[in-house]
């Protein structure tokens, strides 16, 4: 796979309607917010796991694109394909001090160390590109990833509303018959069904950053093809994560700013402020954050807002790319 040569600092904007864009399960799964603004949070991790499902959809477990990071995987077991692939047979554990199976393995040296990382790079997508901590008993190494995401955050105040479902179905005959008892008083029937919570945004479109270090990728393997494959998982990957919770997300606009070298030619920041969110208000556009804007109503869709991109003296060597 040819070397990444590029520098890459990426905007990306999607949005959420009447959904729960990534619960927090210390909040009851209300959706995350910095309690200080009420801007809405969706975490890394949140938006890396999307990336990686889209990968096992789109690749199918084909080689050199395999997923590390997934539910239910045994990580170590992973690892062990590694010494078997280096050692040319199924690697034993190394043995304890009692005599027994430890259920570790460690390198012979550090020529064998850097080629059981290789292996893991070469054969895992998410491993080489987002990197990982492969030393947990049996060790891996550990790989510092090229393509670093931080956490997106919603362009205007959010406000999470709270509904309530029932549940008309009954578990049980006892259950059943408990709920016939109550004839035909509405309250009666309704207070032994099981009553829950959802939580969800009735509009919000987030704004996020991610950095793709060119010099970091020559280390873990990721090159132009893992790059067109982020670029694709960007546009596609909200599309096959539907679920009651996120029926509604969608990639709005992916802006990179593509350096003519591996280490640059501006400051990502710089770059960043040259894209910038407009609210539509009384006929006209406003940057979010102007006081006109403080007697709008809230935002209930993207065509409320207009994303705007400066591109007058742009750095040299420093180009834009439109991904979506």
């Amino acid at each position: 796979m040819p070397t990444l040569e590029h520098r890459h600092d990426i905007v990306f904007f999607f949005d959420v309607t009447n959904g729960n864009p990534n619960g927090d399960p210390d909040a009851g799964n209300m959706p995350r917010m910095d309690p200080e603004t009420n801007h809405g949070l969706v975490s890394d991790v949140c938006l890396k796991r999307k990336i990686r499902n889209y990968t096992e959809l789109a690749k199918g477990g084909q080689p050199a694109w395999r997923i590390y990071v997934q539910e239910g995987a045994i990580l170590n077991e992973r690892h062990r394909e590694a010494y078997a692939a280096i050692r040319g047979e199924a690697a034993a554990p190394a043995k304890g001090k009692d005599g027994k199976d430890s259920g570790k393995l460690n390198p012979k040296d550090e020529t064998e160390g850097k080629a059981l990382t290789k292996f893991m790079c070469d054969n895992f997508f998410d491993i080489r590109t987002f990197g990982a901590v492969m030393s947990t008993g049996v060790n891996a190494g550990q790989v510092r990833g090229p393509v670093q995401v931080a956490f997106a955050k919603s362009v205007d105040p959010i406000l999470p509303l709270e509904i309530s479902i029932t549940r008309m179905a009954a578990t049980n005959s006892q259950e059943k018959a408990d709920r016939d008892k109550g004839g035909d008083d509405g309250d009666a029937r309704t207070e032994n069904r099981t009553m829950g919570r959802k939580h969800i945004v009735p509009y919000g479109l987030y704004r996020a950053h991610l950095f793709v270090n060119a010099a970091l990728a020559a280390r873990t393997g990721f090159g132009d093809a893992d790059l067109a494959h982020l670029f694709e998982a960007l546009g596609q990957m909200f599309e096959h994560d539907r679920s009651a919770a996120r029926g509604e997300m969608a990639a709005r606009r992916a802006i990179a700013f593509r350096h003519a070298s591996l280490l640059g030619q501006a400051p990502a920041h710089a770059l960043f402020d040259r894209v910038t969110t407009h609210r539509r208000f009384g006929g006209e556009l406003h940057p979010v954050g102007d006081t006109r804007l403080d007697n709008a109503p809230p935002a209930r869709s993207f065509g409320d807002y207009e994303i705007r991109i400066d591109r007058e003296n742009l750095p040299a060597g420093v180009e834009i790319i439109e991904i979506v």
